[in-house]
């Protein structure tokens, strides 16, 4: 069976930064032929629930800064996505969290260092490392609406 990563707010765990979920059954249903392999970096690296962050860039680069304490929040997020990609390397599709610094495909909102918006259309640190790994990505969002035939 095929395997696809989702976002593990979207299956309805209650890991997002304010303790609750995303619960879309729809997408449930659209990726029914698939075995699901559910991951959360930032549930897994700093708890739920936890401060906001968000994605700035820098230099050359785009980092998650914590809006609490502004800490540079990447380096765990990062080794979460590195390992959890070695661990299940036969995933063949990711569907991200739309808007989410870790999750969001094209959808993530990045901000200078004096926090002024820049982009609305920025990748989450985790869906950087499987676009480099070669894995078909997607938004949530998108993919249902692309995806929205019935099986």
């Amino acid at each position: 069976m095929r395997r696809v990563a989702v976002s593990a707010c979207l299956l309805g765990c209650s890991c997002r930064y304010d303790g609750r979920d995303n619960l879309n059954n729809t997408l449930l249903e659209q990726l029914k032929s698939y075995e699901i392999i559910s991951f959360c970096p930032e549930d897994f690296c700093f708890s739920t629930p936890r401060p906001t962050m968000d994605l700035i860039k820098r230099d050359n680069d785009v980092v998650a800064v914590s809006n609490e304490t502004n800490i540079d929040l990447s380096e765990p997020i990062l080794q979460y996505a590195y390992d959890f990609f070695n661990k299940y390397s036969e995933i063949e599709l990711f569907i991200g969290k739309d808007r989410s610094p870790s999750c969001g495909v094209k959808s993530a909102k990045v901000y200078d260092a004096q926090k002024n918006l820049i982009s609305t259309n920025g990748t989450g640190l985790m869906a950087k490392v499987a676009l480099e790994l070669g894995i078909v990505c997607w938004d949530s969002e998108v993919y249902m609406a692309t995806h929205n035939h019935t099986s």
